[in-house]
């Protein structure tokens, strides 16, 4: 790669928010011909493409993103340095990029991240969800500051990242309050040819799920298998069948869903991470999470 260009910077990141390139030109009180030229020359530093063409718009490519989030950082921080030689205050609250991967309840994620929003300094939020590859990959570019996730990197993921366990409970089996009543007499033989609503079938607690029926014999009927689990709870709730929930939001989910709990175990495990860069976290919003998560969310 050349030598980096602020000033290619500064002009694809006017660009990029305009989406077009005669607007930006205009508020650059330069020749569109000139910034064309300067940010192909920004790109061919890079060895990538920043933009692609839909009629008259230029969108980014996914290259295109990453830089902007970047240039959207060191600009916010070039005016916050200019704000403090100033003596000014810059009033910019501190930002946290987290991943939250598909599968983790939501629930659980928000019980994560609340202890971010009580420390003493502003803390902004920006919440991006996905599968756990597609976060991982964000994070390896340092596109996140951390990933909330109910497994740890997969084996073969080559991405230099580090778990960091917060936490595991059991789970709690949950119905609608008629059939949680019919199900709780006689917990977990009860279950056997009880309609149970599951996660899909690639996840960690679906295959713990799958093995504790089976060592004790019980054969619910799957009424249905949902990736989502805020969904899977709102089946639940009009009774389509029972469902099981990480201990530490059962009760959150009695008063959200309005459901009941038939009976709990710590045999199946849910298990949460999270996942940095860094070896020894020091976001101090991360460091609010993980400390949290250790000394009151999972004692």
């Amino acid at each position: 790669m050349e030598s980096f260009n602020y000033h290619h910077l500064r002009l694809f990141w006017a660009v990029a928010h305009e989406g077009n390139l005669t607007r930006a030109s205009k508020k650059l009180h330069l020749a569109p011909q000139t910034v064309s030229t300067q940010i192909r020359d920004f790109e061919k530093a890079l060895g990538e493409n920043l933009f692609r063409r839909s009629g008259r718009r230029l969108l980014l490519t996914d290259v295109g993103h990453v830089a902007l989030r970047y240039a959207d950082e060191i600009f916010s921080l070039g005016q916050e340095l200019r704000e403090a030689l100033r003596g000014q205050p810059s009033g910019r609250p501190l930002r946290l990029v987290v991943g939250v991967a598909d599968v983790l309840p939501k629930l659980v994620a928000h019980r994560l991240i609340e202890p971010a929003l009580l420390l003493e300094e502003p803390v902004r939020i920006v919440c991006r969800e996905g599968t756990p590859e597609k976060l991982l990959a964000d994070l390896a570019v340092h596109g996140l500051d951390v990933v909330l996730s109910d497994a740890p990197i997969p084996p073969g993921m080559n991405v230099r990242a580090y778990n960091h366990e917060l936490g595991r409970c059991g789970v709690t089996f949950m119905a609608q309050s008629d059939l949680a009543s019919r199900l709780r007499k006689g917990f977990p033989t009860s279950l056997e040819g009880a309609p149970v609503l599951l996660p899909s079938e690639d996840t960690v607690v679906r295959r713990e799920l799958d093995q504790w029926f089976d060592e004790r014999g019980v054969r619910p009927v799957i009424a249905g298998e949902f990736e989502d689990s805020a969904l899977l709870k709102v089946f639940g709730q009009a009774g389509t069948g029972f469902f099981a929930v990480p201990t530490v939001i059962e009760d959150e989910v009695v008063r959200q869903y309005e459901v009941e709990p038939i009976g709990a175990t710590t045999d199946v495990s849910e298990r949460f991470y999270a996942i940095s860069v860094e070896r020894r976290v020091r976001h101090p919003a991360v460091m609010a999470i993980c400390e949290a998560a250790r000394s009151e969310l999972f004692t």
